[in-house]
């Protein structure tokens, strides 16, 4: 959850319109708009020459999603997801989301049907194998938290879906709920009250964009606590797994280039991710008294120290 954003072609007299629509902020994106531009580039539209993008970014704030999306149709360049699929249903919609078919986005990922395509990026599905990986590395923790964001339309499902594993596992699962910068600090505040002596944060756009707040709040707390992606581990997070975020936003590009050139949404398969990336950073584990396994060292991708 991660919730990225959604392009959306349309025609504008000789320039070509994509219009951009995300849960995040500008700043953190940069790079996946850079890999999108990239994948558009390979299918011969380059922004600012044949092509021109309209971006409008909700800056965590999920409420304002369905007036960005209005307001990106109504002036002729549509966009994201939900938000867009209720603003219209004819203009091409690609998309990038947890589950499109748990969410109801799409009737089969072969064949999505109606105006929707995309990526299907499976962080829903990952979550218990962070709470597996975290009691690997944390084996004496009997409570675990799961931060999520009660704003977010995916953390229902997410929430069942460790709360399972959890109950797999012999592992009593603590939900903290938070969407602001002051909500997160009291969510971590109350990890001792609660004997929560591990920590899974849900992939949400409002923690993305709030990362190292979180990072130094799990360093503050000094509580073990693994993420979705890279970028939080980079940031100085204990442990990622999750997709490759460049590889899904260059397929957006490639599927919003081949809708410009003619193909329709239903006839594209809805693409998920053939690679996860598990990051550990060592120097994180060291500063938490923790030795990282040889069964998940052996498995990762990139070892920080």
């Amino acid at each position: 959850m991660f919730r990225g954003g959604a392009p959306v072609s349309a025609q504008q007299k000789a320039m070509r319109v994509i219009g951009f629509l995300s849960s995040r902020w500008p700043g953190e994106s940069a790079t996946s708009v850079s890999e999108f531009r990239e994948g558009l580039r390979e299918t011969g539209y380059v922004d600012g020459q044949n092509l021109s993008i309209e971006f409008r970014w909700a800056e965590g704030s999920y409420d304002r999603l369905p007036g960005l999306a209005a307001d990106l149709v109504t002036s002729g360049a549509p966009t994201s997801t939900f938000a867009a699929r209720d603003a219209t249903s004819t203009i091409p919609i690609v998309f990038a989301t947890g589950d499109a078919l748990a969410e109801g986005l799409i009737s089969s990922l072969a064949r999505p049907g109606g105006n929707l395509t995309g990526v299907s990026v499976l962080t829903i599905e990952l979550m218990p194998k962070l709470l597996e990986f975290l009691s690997e590395i944390v084996p004496r923790a009997t409570v675990t938290a799961l931060l999520v964001n009660p704003n977010n339309p995916a953390t229902e499902h997410m929430t069942r879906e460790v709360e399972e594993a959890a109950r797999t596992k012999g592992v009593q699962l603590r939900i903290l709920r938070a969407s602001t910068e002051g909500e997160i600090e009291t969510a971590f505040a109350s990890l001792r009250q609660l004997h929560a002596d591990a920590l899974v944060v849900s992939p949400d756009s409002v923690f993305i964009g709030r990362r190292e707040q979180l990072v130094a709040l799990a360093s503050r707390f000094a509580v073990p606590a693994v993420y979705s992606f890279r970028n939080f581990t980079a940031s100085g997070g204990l442990m990622s797994y999750g997709p490759t975020g460049d590889a899904i936003f260059r397929q957006l590009g490639i599927y919003a280039g081949r809708i410009l050139n003619g193909a329709k949404p239903a006839d594209l398969p809805v693409q998920q991710p053939t690679k996860f990336e598990l990051v550990v950073n060592l120097k994180t584990a060291k500063a938490l008294g923790l030795t990282i396994p040889p069964s998940i060292l052996g498995r990762a991708d990139e070892v920080i120290e």
